[in-house]
């Protein structure tokens, strides 16, 4: 499952503000260690989560800007550009220099960008924290590069963008969020509109308004978890990073109009692919308090999990289907529920929907049984104590809510609010997203069997 459901119930631990502690942290936790949160400033927040995991030490740089905060016509793809201009070197730290000190760390870094953040991190020994810090916080503060090298890396960025359409996911993609979204910037994928990217190598000036825009203290958060003690992170933060100006910019992301009607659109693919088929609706936003988006992320395991009764039908008993995924993902703004089932012949792709949308209408009507939704719950605290097994994967764990919320008390009040949900709620919640006019269902098939996949949908 995804990240979310993996890790929702991490780290009800203790939060400290400086000198000054927070509430006492709730009872039931599933790792023994604190964490700690300093604000410096300039807004700059630190989270720090000592471990007994020996010598270690997990880096994080999360930057709460993704491919949301792409708001201008024709200037899509940045947040992913940035994830990868930002190894291109800094003023005190050219590119080979910055090779060479992780390499001699032993260090393992990387990055990656979705629709609402961009995370650098990096794994090492904890003797090369003040070396790394030092070097982050040049490239942070003193990214340097000039139009060759932009050039460079902007055509590097249409190259990986050729390469991952030739899957046929990414054009699924791309195709249900274009349906779904009209307005909002969550209707284009974190690669980008093709005709944006393409047009990168001419947009050099603008690549510097979009790093000063975000590449901002306000809108970063550093996580630090292993060997280490607060008390030094915190200075080190402080030396490197304390005289970063904070920003002023707050982009004005464009609201989604209500959906009024059901969506369709189908993908032609030129060379031979199983079909897809994708049910979407669209789903609350992220929220560690309200039940709507709890509610939803506990069915998406109940009624489309590889537990569930659909997927033992289509994939273990009829053997109609070799993939079926549920996604709720967590996000600042509403995005899409939605169920991607992958066909092994055309001519089931409306049977395969047909199931998926009575399962949906189901939902809405009838409540799940109450042994199922406390064996999900169960089993999501269980495999959540199971994968903080270091100190990387916690910070990995942590990482994706810092965007969100800023702090890992929110994954404690998601789990407590996963508690408090009842089957009534999952079916209340279901009839109020679950409806004909906020769906869309989009097919992808190869050209000689797309007749199946392009019948209308939802019959």
């Amino acid at each position: 499952m995804r990240t979310l459901v993996i890790v929702a119930a991490l780290l009800s631990l203790a939060s400290v503000s400086f000198a000054q502690e927070s509430p006492k942290a709730p009872a039931r936790k599933l790792i023994p260690y604190d964490y700690y949160i300093d604000d410096l400033p300039n807004d700059l927040r630190l989270v720090t989560i000592p471990t007994d995991y020996p010598n270690l030490v997990a880096f994080y740089l999360v930057v709460a800007t993704g491919s949301r905060n792409e708001i201008e016509p024709g200037k899509t793809g940045y947040a992913h550009f940035f994830e990868h201009m930002m190894f291109r070197g800094s003023e005190n730290y050219p590119p080979g220099k910055r090779d060479e000190i992780m390499q001699r760390a032993g260090a393992a870094t990387n990055a990656y960008t979705t629709d609402d953040r961009t995370v650098y991190h990096a794994t090492f020994s904890k003797e090369d924290l003040p070396e790394i810090m030092k070097m982050e916080a040049d490239r942070f503060q003193r990214l340097k590069y000039a139009e060759p090298e932009y050039k460079t890396e902007a055509l590097a960025v249409l190259g990986e963008y050729n390469k991952n359409i030739a899957a046929p996911t990414l054009k699924l993609q791309e195709t249900l969020r274009a349906t779904a979204f009209k307005e909002h910037t969550y209707k284009h994928t974190t690669m980008g509109f093709i005709k944006d990217i393409e047009d990168m190598p001419n947009q050099f000036d603008y690549s510097w308004q979009f790093f000063r825009r975000y590449y901002r203290p306000e809108y970063t958060t550093i996580l630090v978890v292993g060997d280490v003690k607060r008390d030094e992170v915190v200075e080190m933060v402080r030396a490197n990073f304390g005289t970063w100006p904070r920003g002023d910019y707050k982009p004005e992301i464009p609201r989604e109009p209500e959906q009024n009607e059901p969506r369709t659109a189908h993908v032609d693919w030129a060379t031979p692919t199983l079909p897809y088929v994708t049910v979407a609706f669209h789903n609350p936003a992220y929220s560690d308090e309200q039940k709507d988006y709890a509610a939803l992320d506990l069915l998406s395991a109940v009624a489309f999990g590889q537990n569930s009764e659909l997927y033992q039908k289509l994939v273990l008993e009829e053997q109609k289907v070799d993939a079926l995924s549920p996604s709720n993902p967590e996000r600042v703004d509403p995005h899409l529920f939605t169920v991607t089932a992958r066909v092994k012949d055309a001519k089931d792709v409306d049977y395969v929907r047909d199931q998926v949308l009575a399962t949906f209408q189901r939902l809405t009507t009838e409540a799940i049984p109450q042994k199922k939704l406390d064996d999900t719950r169960a089993r999501l605290r269980y495999e959540t104590a199971l994968g903080f097994d270091s100190s990387e994967a916690i910070a990995g764990a942590v990482a994706p809510f810092l965007a969100l919320r800023r702090t890992p008390e929110t994954m404690d009040r998601l789990f407590t609010t996963y508690d408090t949900i009842t089957p009534e709620d999952v079916r209340s919640i279901a009839a109020k997203y679950f409806t004909e006019n906020k769906r869309t269902i989009v097919t992808l098939a190869t050209k000689a069997g797309a007749g199946a996949a392009k019948t209308e949908a939802g019959k």
